[in-house]
C-alpha cells in the first residue's frame, strides 16, 4: 500500500510538472511536397552541414533520394548515416555521433518511422551533452539544449515528431532506455504523404495500431486534462475513419495525411497525459525478442484494458462510443467490452498476429518485473498490476 502511494503521489507531481513546463512543439509543415518546405527552411536557417538520419530500408526504396534530392535543390549540405535498425541501441547513436563529429555537422535531419527519429534526438542530446546515454536517461536529465533537429516521418504511428521521448535499447541487458525531455521536441517536421505511400501494408498497421496505443493510453490516464483529451479523441476518430482504409490502399495520400495526423495528435496527447502498461510490456518485448514496437502494442492492448476496466470502465466506454461501437443506452461495462472487441478486430482485420509464440516461458517473470519497474515510475496508470497479474497478462500474450 505504501509502495502504491508512493507512485501516486510522484503521478500528481509529475502532472503538475506537464502543467507548468513548457514543451515546445516543432513548426510543422503538412501536406503533398512539405518535405521540400521543410528542405527550403532549413537553407534558409544557414546552419552548415546536416547529419541525415535514417535506415538502409529507406535508402533502397529511393525514399531517402527524394529528400536529399529537396536538400540538394535548395544548397543544404549533408552527410548520411543510414545505420540505424529497428529498435535503434547505444553504439548506434554513437557511432551516428562520431559521424557528426568527423564531419563537423552543424544539425541533424531525421528521415524514417520512430527508430532513426529517436536515434537522432540522441545523438542530438549527445552533441551538447557530453555524458553518457545511461545518464541522460530519464525525466529532465538532457541539461543542455541539444544540436538543432529536423524530422521527416516516414510512418505514422510513433508520434516522435512533437514528443518529448526517445527510446534507446541497451544491448548489455536487453532493455529499452526512455530519454524524456522537453529539449528533444524537433525544431520542425514535415508530415508528407507522398513519403508514406509505398509503406508495406503490415507496416501500415503496425504503426497505425502504435498511434492508437498512444491515443487510447493517453485517455485512460490518471494524467489526463480536458486538452490531452482532445487531442486523444481527435487522433482515435481519425484511426478509425483512415487505418483500415490506409491498410488497403495505401496509396491515398488523403488517407496517408489522416493517419499522419492522428499519429501527431495521439503524440500531443501522451506527451503530456503519459502512457501505461501497453507501452512498458511492448517495449520489454521489442528489447527481448526484437518484436516491432506497433505489433508488440497491438498484442497487449486488448489485454491491457481488460484489466484496466474496473478501474476505468467509464473512459473505456467513452472510447467506444467515439468510435462507434457503444451506445448511449448500454451500461459502462457492455461499451468497455465492445471496445475491447474492436481493438480486436482492428487487428483481424488487418491480419495481424494475436499471439507471441517467441516468449520463453521461463522470461515471463524477469519481463513483467521490468514492466512494472518502467510503468509505475513513469506511467499514471488507472490500475497498478501486481507481479502475478503482469505475469498472467504476458503468459496470455504468449499463449
Amino acid at each position: 500500500m505504501l509502495v502504491k502511494a508512493t507512485h501516486k503521489g510522484y503521478m500528481k507531481a509529475l502532472k503538475i510538472a506537464a502543467r507548468v513546463i513548457p514543451i515546445p512543439r516543432p513548426t510543422l509543415f503538412t501536406g503533398a511536397e512539405s518535405a521540400e518546405q521543410l528542405c527550403e527552411a532549413i537553407s534558409l536557417m544557414n546552419l552548415g552541414k546536416l547529419l541525415l538520419v535514417t535506415d538502409e530500408a529507406l535508402v533502397e526504396v529511393g525514399i531517402v533520394d527524394q529528400v536529399e534530392s529537396d536538400l540538394r535543390r535548395h544548397g543544404v549540405e549533408f552527410v548520411r548515416f543510414d545505420k540505424v535498425t529497428p529498435d535503434p541501441t547505444y553504439p548506434q547513436a554513437e557511432e551516428g555521433l562520431a559521424v557528426y563529429k568527423r564531419e563537423s555537422c552543424k544539425g541533424i535531419l531525421a528521415v524514417g518511422g520512430g527508430s532513426p527519429i529517436d536515434c537522432a534526438k540522441v545523438i542530438a542530446a549527445r552533441v551538447t551533452n557530453n555524458k553518457a546515454i545511461k545518464k541522460l536517461a530519464g525525466l529532465l536529465k538532457v541539461w543542455r539544449s541539444p544540436a538543432p533537429l529536423f524530422v521527416i516521418p516516414t510512418t505514422a504511428g510513433t508520434g516522435s515528431e512533437v514528443t518529448v521521448a526517445a527510446v534507446i535499447s541497451d544491448p548489455a541487458n536487453h532493455q529499452k532506455t526512455p530519454l524524456m525531455d522537453p529539449k528533444l521536441v524537433p525544431l520542425m517536421a514535415a508530415l508528407d504523404p507522398q513519403l508514406m505511400t509505398g509503406l508495406p501494408p503490415h507496416i501500415t498497421a503496425a504503426t497505425g495500431m502504435d498511434a492508437l496505443t498512444h491515443a487510447v493510453e493517453a485517455y485512460i490516464s490518471l494524467n489526463a486534462t480536458t486538452e490531452t483529451d482532445a487531442y486523444a479523441t481527435a487522433a482515435l476518430k481519425l484511426i478509425h475513419g483512415n487505418l483500415i482504409a490506409a491498410y488497403k490502399d495505401g496509396q491515398s495520400l488523403k488517407v496517408r495525411l489522416n493517419m499522419a495526423m492522428a499519429s501527431y495528435y495521439a503524440g500531443l496527447a501522451f506527451t503530456k497525459a503519459s502512457l501505461g502498461y501497453t507501452h512498458a510490456i511492448a517495449h520489454n518485448l521489442g528489447a527481448k525478442y526484437g518484436t516491432p514496437h506497433g505489433a508488440a502494442n497491438a498484442l497487449a492492448l486488448p489485454h491491457v484494458l481488460e484489466v484496466s476496466i474496473p478501474s476505468a470502465k467509464a473512459r473505456i466506454s467513452n472510447l467506444a462510443k467515439m468510435v462507434e461501437v457503444g451506445d448511449e443506452s448500454w451500461d459502462d461495462q457492455t461499451n468497455a467490452s465492445a471496445f475491447v472487441n474492436y481493438v480486436v478486430s482492428l487487428q483481424e482485420a488487418m491480419n495481424m498476429p494475436r499471439s507471441l509464440p517467441d516468449i520463453k516461458p521461463e522470461d515471463i517473470t524477469q519481463i513483467a518485473k521490468n514492466a512494472i519497474r518502467e510503468a509505475n515510475w513513469n506511467y499514471p496508470v488507472p490500475h497498478y498490476l501486481t507481479l502475478g497479474e503482469c505475469e498472467q497478462l504476458v503468459a496470455k500474450i504468449r499463449a
